[in-house]
């Protein structure tokens, strides 16, 4: 099981900067892929980006590529999402969880407990 606390979140206007944070603590023994997701109220979970466990791969929602950047420490067992020009749509709930195929595009689960993200125009 892989345990996730995220942090990071605020209140921003539009065009402003963020950078979330995911806190991981590994007991699995699987180099997972982290993915980091997003759920406005009254909407459906949003997959945002993920990256590899080597850090490599890192793959993008149409909505955020080129805005968004992800990317891990891991020394400090993080996984950073750097997000820029930021809009009102980017308004959510943000939340990172675990791909335990590694791939980065499978099935992800152990969920952490969100930051908070609002944008006001």
């Amino acid at each position: 099981q892989v345990q996730f606390v995220e942090s990071g979140g605020g209140l921003v206007q539009t065009g402003d900067s963020l950078r979330l944070s995911c806190v991981a603590s590994n007991d699995a023994d699987i180099n997972y892929a982290t993915g980091w997701f997003r759920q406005a109220p009254g909407k459906d979970r949003e997959f945002v980006a993920a990256i590899r466990w080597s850090g490599a791969n890192k793959y993008y929602a149409d909505s955020v590529r080129g805005r968004f950047t992800i990317s891990k420490d891991h020394k400090k067992n993080t996984v950073y999402l750097q997000m820029n020009n930021l809009k009102p749509e980017d308004t959510a709930l943000y939340f990172c969880g675990a791909d335990k195929s590694g791939r980065g595009t499978g099935r992800y689960e152990d969920w952490g407990q969100g930051t908070r993200v609002i944008v006001s125009s």
